[in-house]
């Protein structure tokens, strides 16, 4: 699917476009924004900065606004649906958020696989209602280790391995 939206933004936007949209979007994030970085062969420092820019412009937005987009959307019987899936998501890393709030929502953004990163990130925070002033932080630092360990995966590995 990520090849897919990439495909179609290359045909209006320039590589560093593609990138940062790429990781502006939730399913993608800053994972899909490296992955094409490193297919455009971008230089590591500039696809890591573009790519957490474009992870981190919304998180803000959805700290501040998730609970009065939420409560809209709940008043909304298909919506409602929606929301109800969001809560049992967050839920589901309820243990390890509780057990430290800041460390287990700093990894749930920082490892880089599906279902994490900081979109779920800012949702976790929203259920557990970690404020802004100590949720923010915390995910700007996941999202940037989770793209040191991007980094790391699609150009030093493959420099290791002669690839």
């Amino acid at each position: 699917m990520t090849q897919a939206i990439q495909q179609f933004l290359e045909k209006i936007f320039s590589h560093e476009g593609v990138v940062f949209l790429l990781s502006l979007l939730p399913v993608s994030e800053i994972r899909g924004g490296m992955i094409a970085a490193r297919l455009y062969d971008m230089n590591l420092l500039l696809a890591w900065l573009i790519a957490y820019l474009g992870n981190m412009l919304p998180i803000p937005f959805l700290l501040l606004f998730l609970k009065k987009i939420f409560g809209w959307m709940r008043r909304r019987p298909r919506l409602k649906k929606l929301v109800d899936w969001f809560d049992r998501k967050a839920a589901k890393h309820k243990k390890a958020i509780e057990r430290s709030a800041w460390v287990g929502l700093f990894l749930l953004v920082a490892i880089p696989l599906p279902g994490t990163g900081a979109w779920t990130g800012a949702l976790v925070a929203n259920f557990f209602d970690i404020r802004l002033k100590r949720s923010l932080p915390t995910i700007a630092a996941g999202v940037a280790a989770a793209g040191i360990i991007m980094a790391v995966l699609l150009y030093a590995m493959p420099s290791l391995f002669g690839l």
